[in-house]
């Protein structure tokens, strides 16, 4: 079995992430996955805004 010439960097496990140049994936920050899954006041707000307006659509089709 011959295998071909691999191109890409293969550490990174995603294949868009492994096209790219390393001059790019040097500039990828890595965000812990505990900052991705803490609640903010803007999420709060985004959820309350979506849950109004959702409520307000439903109501005027029932009306």
């Amino acid at each position: 079995m011959r295998r071909s010439l691999v191109l890409t960097d293969e550490t990174c496990r995603h294949p868009f992430r492994a096209s790219l140049p390393p001059s790019v994936k040097a500039d990828l920050n890595v965000i812990p996955a505990e900052t991705l899954w803490r609640l903010t006041a803007d999420d709060v707000r985004g959820f309350a805004t979506t849950y109004v307006a959702v409520t307000a659509a439903v109501l005027a089709f029932i009306i």
